[in-house]
């Protein structure tokens, strides 16, 4: 796996990806070319040909990854696969049509538009077909051995096998290991898989190393260049969140991240502020009909206020859209919203759904209380409850919360201790890799979260 962002992409996704890319300009290339002949030249070099390309290669990666063809967790089947695959195609013909009719020299010159379209259907599935034979091939593929038994090692080995993105192979783990767990027993088991399968790497998922753990088959494997991990390092790779139930104060110590510059601090501040801006700007005529909305939906005020904790545990008051009856908590006092929830409103439902409730935020942002993008800022009932079930929830006030954040657009909308905990996973991996390519980054997918109504109650 290679790092962007501060966060870790399969090496496999960014080979798909830039094999797209290349298939994508070459065929448009290619149509010109063989359509225009002698007049190729001057329209890609001299009435912005390549810049067209460029635009052609741009929207066809963006609609894969609308269709989440980069993301395969989310495909079941192959034929699921390949149907979103022409998908991709289908709309830029649709694109490109419209285009022709409002702005046709927006397009490459005769019919290579429409030539290069079809050329990239055909090269898109077989690059596919090409790309899913090009990665079982042995030498693409790293084998591990997974050194432990417990539950912690069997989560890791579920993971490694159902992401075969990675291009990682469990050649074996010590939970196939036969008869009593010793420290012996498990040594002779690791050199045995290592010497017959040739094991690239090592990672260690045991949950009390005394007296178990292989420490000098362990060293004598890195003296021999093979790579020795720790599992955290791999669970947090894979599915990018850290785990609270093995994490420990040292690991929050001593281990890489959780720091940042004061540059760090100043150009994330600037860049909350710029796109704060920026949504206000671009919401502001839809402000007067979403107040209209509410006011004659339910009785009550149009925006409310609530009492969050920010950073440093410090309470500031957020702004947001009323999508609950006025008296929504009168009777049980504060609870999380739940599923189809009796106490939001018609218009408020699809506020949440829209995320347009959350626009008022932007002025929590300018103030200071709150950074674009962070941590979900929660509310001092929930915060003393959760404190004591989930083990080191107090982290996430390190830094101030946001609007959008790794969490929100990783996980579902929590309504439970069970979902706080697994989002609080998520928060953690931010502040230990926050950057402002990661910042970007969740901008990015915000947008097709809340274009595709992920995560919203």
């Amino acid at each position: 796996m290679i790092r962007l962002f501060h966060v870790y992409y399969p090496i496999r996704t960014l080979i798909l990806l830039l094999g797209e890319a290349l298939i994508v300009w070459t065929s448009f290339l290619l149509a010109a070319v063989l359509v225009l002949r002698e007049d190729s030249y001057l329209v890609l070099n001299y009435e912005g040909g390549y810049v067209k390309l460029f635009i052609f290669t741009g929207v066809v990666l963006l609609c894969s990854h609308w269709f989440d063809l980069y993301d395969t967790a989310r495909l079941n089947t192959k034929g699921e696969l390949y149907f979103r695959l022409l998908m991709v195609p289908g709309l830029l013909a649709f694109l490109m049509a419209a285009i022709s009719y409002v702005r046709p020299n927006y397009l490459l010159g005769g019919s290579s538009s429409a030539l290069g379209l079809l050329i990239l259907t055909v090269a898109l599935v077989g690059w596919r077909i090409g790309f899913a034979w090009l990665v079982q091939l042995p030498i693409l593929v790293e084998r591990v051995y997974v050194l432990g038994t417990g539950e912690r090692a069997q989560r890791l080995v579920q993971g490694l096998r159902q992401n075969p993105e990675t291009g990682v192979e469990v050649a074996s783990w010590t939970g196939k290991l036969e008869g009593a767990i010793t420290r012996e027993s498990v040594g002779t088991h690791l050199m045995d898989v290592v010497q017959r399968q040739k094991v690239h790497r090592v990672i260690v998922a045991m949950p009390d190393r005394r007296g178990t753990i292989p420490m000098q088959e362990l060293l004598e494997l890195r003296m021999q260049g093979i790579k020795i991990e720790e599992a955290t390092t791999w669970l947090e790779k894979m599915s990018g969140k850290i785990e609270v139930e093995n994490l420990n104060h040292s690991w929050l110590i001593f281990g890489d991240g959780f720091r940042r510059s004061t540059i760090f601090i100043v150009v994330r501040r600037v860049v909350s502020i710029f796109i704060s801006l920026i949504g206000l700007i671009l919401t502001l005529p839809l402000l007067p009909l979403i107040m209209l909305a509410v006011r004659l939906d339910s009785e009550g005020p149009v925006f409310y206020t609530q009492t969050r904790v920010g950073k440093a545990g410090k309470f500031f008051k957020v702004v947001k859209f009323r999508t609950m009856r006025q008296d929504a908590e009168a009777a049980n006092g504060a609870q999380w919203a739940g599923n189809n929830d009796p106490r939001v409103t018609r218009v408020g439902k699809i506020l949440r759904t829209t995320r347009l409730d959350e626009i008022p935020q932007m002025w929590c942002v300018l103030k200071g209380d709150m950074a674009f993008v962070g941590p979900r800022p929660e509310r001092p009932e929930f915060i003393a409850l959760l404190s004591k079930e989930i083990p080191f929830y107090g982290v996430r006030h390190m830094v101030r919360p946001g609007v959008t954040g790794w969490a929100q657009i990783k996980y579902k909308y929590g309504s439970t201790i069970e979902d706080a905990r697994e989002k609080l996973q998520y928060d953690l991996f931010y502040i230990k890799n926050a950057s402002i390519g990661l910042d970007l980054l969740i901008m990015f997918q915000t947008v097709k979260t809340v274009l595709l109504r992920r995560g919203a109650q």
